[in-house]
């Protein structure tokens, strides 16, 4: 029987990686991405781009590419304070957790995802979070997506997998393992579309992508590249 997924996919590095892990795996492959009030919302460009990219270069996966779904959820922006939805300073805050991380936000994209999933029948939700280099948000924890998993499935009498390829690898292995999915075809295609940059800057060219070069998305993603391009 033919197995359906769907990715979590914003249009940054890691879920591009985990949108071609999906179709090296699944026969079909759906994507779903979220607009919340994120400042950096030309991320939600960039989603169209890179799939557009992704079934030019890769037809074998185009064949399996499905739906891509965009959810509107507003209601994220509206209640969190936080550097990714205000126009304020990133720092760290005296929970010790820094101030991009908007609270509830994964617990909410994969609760809707998995209501998606429902819907069309697929039994994996693809997502990028990791435990291993992340900025410690507790809803990226590999602890949290395994209560959420049996949270979800007890609440829809139902049996989704929750799959997380990045859950125990860093930046540099991100990367690599971009290659090894794509060859050097879809790491270039990673750097030239997707988008991971917290300011949202389309203009500064950078050897692993466009970013400001100093946020803390920018800064994880040039220290992975730098690491993966000296292997």
């Amino acid at each position: 029987m033919p197995t359906t997924a769907l990715v979590l996919f914003s249009g940054g590095q890691d879920s591009a990686t985990c949108l071609a892990w999906a179709l090296e795996r699944y026969d079909r492959v759906e994507t779903i991405g979220f607009d919340y009030g994120q400042k950096h919302r030309v991320e939600l460009d960039c989603r169209a781009t890179t799939l557009a990219a992704l079934r030019t270069a890769f037809p074998v996966w185009a064949q399996k590419l499905g739906a891509d779904h965009l959810i509107a959820l507003p209601v994220i922006g509206e209640i969190s304070e936080t550097a990714l939805t205000r126009d304020v300073e990133i720092q760290m805050q005296a929970n010790g957790l820094p101030n991009t991380f908007v609270p509830g936000r994964n617990l909410l994209f994969l609760t809707v995802a998995a209501m998606v999933a429902y819907r069309s029948g697929a039994k994996h939700i693809v997502t990028g979070v990791c435990e291993t280099d992340f900025s410690g948000y507790p809803d990226c924890r590999d602890d949290t997506i395994k209560a959420l998993q049996v949270a979800l499935n007890l609440g829809m009498e139902t049996r989704l997998v929750l799959d997380t390829p990045l859950m125990w690898i860093d930046k540099a292995q991100t990367w690599q393992l971009a290659h090894e999915l794509g060859g050097q075809k879809l790491v270039d295609l990673i750097v030239e579309e997707t988008h991971t940059c917290y300011q949202g800057d389309r203009v500064h060219r950078h050897a692993w992508g466009y970013g400001c070069g100093v946020c803390p998305a920018c800064d994880l993603r040039r220290k992975g590249f730098e690491a993966f391009a000296v292997r």
